[in-house]
């Protein structure tokens, strides 16, 4: 799509369009596009429906209200922070006193439309023509374009002196897909780090498995999960340096520390298994998890953590194991055939088996259900069934 084809979008007829598409089939576009060329030009009707199916998507990230009054790109859709997270973070620099953000890379607009939502002006920067346009066009669908000024243009280029703090998101995807090299971000990890320094406070959103050696020593280190997901890390500057920090979504719900513990010691499984959240586990925190629980590792390498009694956190999901078997799928088929278990969750750390597959091999029949961890114990390749519990 081009600007110029995205422009016919903005127009009353493209507008209305849209409105009358957003309950569509998608699976019905063919009959749908062959009855609106009877009536509307056939570009206008191309770029509609694909715009309608990219609302659709977005409804996960940014909620119905939302999706269906914005506009997106293939890219940026996918690209775009969720709603959640980007509200999560556009708080904590309000809290720390931010008034004005330049956000660079700022893709359709996304973080720049939280930042606003709670009064902080932003200067949204990004190289693209279309995206530029897609991001002016959110700002004004969501009533925020006297908040947000959109400039096209290259960030390397941008002055941010004026600006209370500095938000970049780098571009993670090149033409080959996406990239796990910070130094092959765009622009890179490197360059984005020197322009957070020149700030009061920045933020860098980054990809959560950034390797702790690649974090700078001033700044804080922030994985965010969201409903159990993890989405993203952020670099903080200004804010506490060495810290690292896990923060799940919705809550949210934090834990930090710049003076992490040692790995636990492993030892035999108890009665309860817990299994920690995402962020915990790449902000490397299981410990300080396995502290408040006061549990154990079942394998020095495997970040799952046993204990004899049951707490409660928000960190871990709990489940009661009954059963701590060696790995053999005949003997776990038996074992389910017995307790008429239909319904399996199979969950694996430190397994080369695939879920999906071991579904297949066992076949459950029956009313019940069961969660299996394909996992190691004390190094022994290793079956446990339980289910989910909550602490009282």
């Amino acid at each position: 799509m081009t600007p110029e084809d995205f422009a016919v979008l903005l127009a009353p007829e493209g507008r209305a369009l849209l409105d009358s598409l957003r309950d569509h089939d998608p699976a019905q576009d063919l009959a749908v596009a062959t009855r609106l060329r009877r009536e509307h030009p056939a570009a206008l009707v191309s770029a509609a429906l694909g715009q309608a199916r990219l609302r659709q998507r977005a409804v996960a990230k940014f909620g119905a209200e939302d999706a269906f009054r914005m506009y997106f790109t293939p890219g940026g859709g996918e690209m775009a922070t969720r709603a959640s997270v980007a509200s999560y973070r556009a708080g904590r620099l309000a809290e720390l006193g931010v008034r004005s953000v330049a956000d660079l890379c700022c893709g359709i607009g996304g973080d720049a439309l939280a930042l606003a939502r709670l009064g902080i002006r932003v200067l949204a920067v990004d190289r693209d023509p279309l995206t530029v346009a897609v991001a002016r066009a959110n700002a004004e669908a969501l009533g925020l374009a006297e908040l947000i000024e959109v400039r096209e243009a290259d960030v390397t280029d941008v002055d941010t002196s004026g600006h209370d703090a500095v938000f970049l998101d780098p571009a993670r995807r090149s033409g080959r897909g996406r990239t796990f090299d910070p130094e092959s971000y765009s622009p890179p990890l490197s360059w984005a780090v020197e322009a957070a320094r020149t700030a009061e406070y920045a933020a860098i959103k980054i990809a959560p498995g950034v390797p702790h050696e690649a974090v700078p020593a001033e700044a804080e280190a922030e994985w965010i999960s969201d409903q159990g997901d993890v989405k993203e890390a952020v670099l903080w500057f200004g804010t506490a340096p060495g810290t690292v920090r896990a923060t799940l979504l919705p809550g949210p719900r934090t834990l930090h520390t710049a003076d992490p513990l040692p790995d636990p010691g492993a030892g035999p499984v108890g009665r309860y298994l817990y299994e920690p959240d995402g962020a915990v586990i790449r902000a490397h925190l299981v410990a300080e998890v396995a502290e408040q629980l006061g549990g154990r590792l079942i394998d020095p390498t495997i970040a799952y953590v046993t204990a004899d009694e049951l707490r409660a956190t928000p960190y871990a999901t709990a489940y009661e194991i009954t059963d701590v078997l060696p790995f053999g799928l005949k003997k776990l088929k038996a074992l389910l055939r017995e307790r008429e278990v239909g319904i399996l969750t199979v969950k694996k750390r430190g397994s080369a088996v695939e879920p999906e597959e071991l579904r297949k091999r066992v076949k459950p029949q029956g009313p019940h259900s069961a969660t299996v961890f394909l996992t190691r114990v004390a190094g022994a390749p290793s079956m446990l069934i339980g289910a989910p519990v909550s602490a009282p």
